[in-house]
């Protein structure tokens, strides 16, 4: 068995409300995300890939697209803009294309990430 993992960046801007962090987090601020979609299985005999590496980067491109440089609040199929209900939606978006594992959402700068395994992980 195989994983193999890609991830994209994106810049976004979200506001959080019902936090400790008060203003901080209530009022509109960005940052700077990187997803990586972990897929798993065993490499095809005639491919030697777990997946044509093709096909999940365009997934991730249009991916990419829908989040970079937007407002995430207005984004309503992710819900409240935290990083889980983020991993959710990659995964919801990706998963259906790809035999994913795992997605996780990072936030370097902030020393923060979150790690989804699905709705059966």
């Amino acid at each position: 068995m195989w994983e193999l993992t890609k991830s994209f960046r994106f810049e976004a801007a979200h506001a959080l409300s019902h936090t400790t962090l008060g203003e901080v987090s209530q009022e509109i601020h960005g940052h700077s995300f990187r997803a990586e979609i972990t897929i798993r299985g065993v490499p095809d005999p005639v491919t030697g890939m777990v997946m044509d590496l093709g096909l999940l980067d365009r997934s991730l491109d249009e991916l990419r697209k829908t989040l970079d440089h937007k407002f995430l609040n207005k984004i309503e199929a992710i819900g409240i803009p935290t990083l889980e209900n983020l991993s959710r939606f990659i995964w919801d978006r990706v998963a259906d294309k790809a035999p994913v594992v795992r997605v996780g959402v990072f936030r370097d700068s902030c020393n923060e990430s979150c790690v989804y395994f699905g709705p059966k992980g």
